[in-house]
């Protein structure tokens, strides 16, 4: 995927449906399973309204059976932090109510913090101009984004070259983290194991952080974010 994107072939996404949603979701009420589902940022998709309608419509259908949606206000591995944490509350013992409640309550607790190795990806998304990638490209400057609480990418800074963008995520997460010690971290790369690895080592060496999980960032985020692509994802102070 990512060999194809930097050969820059024609990449798009398309937004899932309520019939997408019904047919995903129904199969488990059938088999007499509760749900909860825990969506992509509505700030970035329809999906999450999409779920809502559908539940909507199968409440009535399964009047039985308990299903809840939450609005992560989150994307890629950090609403895959959020679904971790919900699993762990699961297996820990907590009803849905409580877990959904447990999710509402620490979804904005949840930090984003990634920056980009290519420009011309986000301008291609509308994130930025055309203009803006010409010269930040020129100058080889790497904005520093994150997710704000409307669940929407923000850019909050600039810094020139490559390192000192990794360095800046670094600094980020030393601002805001709370007990690290007791976290997991999640990383994800846009096909640039090297630097991620690179970014956890510096992270342990800032931070007595519990442990740190590496992965690749899904096609989705991935064609908007493009390859080099590198995010942290944490629970902080807000």
């Amino acid at each position: 995927f990512y060999a194809m994107m930097r050969e820059q072939k024609e990449i798009s996404t398309s937004l899932a449906n309520v019939e997408d949603a019904i047919a995903f979701m129904e199969p488990y009420l059938k088999a007499e399973e509760d749900i909860f589902y825990i969506a992509f940022s509505s700030g970035l998709s329809g999906t999450c309204q999409a779920v809502m309608l559908a539940i909507e419509e199968l409440k009535d259908k399964y009047p039985e059976r308990k299903i809840y949606c939450v609005d992560s206000l989150a994307a890629a591995l950090g609403e895959g932090l959020l679904v971790y944490y919900a699993f762990q509350n699961r297996e820990n013992g907590m009803t849905i109510e409580e877990n959904v409640n447990w999710v509402e309550e620490h979804k904005l607790k949840l930090c984003h913090w990634f920056t980009v190795d290519d420009l011309f990806f986000l301008k291609r998304g509308g994130r930025i101009s055309a203009a803006t990638a010409i010269v930040g490209t020129a100058l080889k400057i790497k904005p520093v984004l994150h997710v704000d609480d409307e669940g929407h990418l923000i850019a909050m800074e600039n810094v020139r070259g490559r390192k000192k963008a990794i360095h800046a995520l670094v600094k980020k997460m030393q601002e805001t983290i709370i007990e690290p010690e007791k976290q997991e971290i999640f990383i994800s790369h846009g096909d640039c194991l090297e630097e991620a690895e690179y970014l956890a080592q510096k992270l342990k060496e800032a931070l007595p952080v519990k442990n740190i999980m590496l992965n690749i960032l899904d096609p989705v985020i991935g064609s908007h974010a493009g390859p080099g692509t590198l995010a942290v994802f944490f629970m902080g102070e807000h």
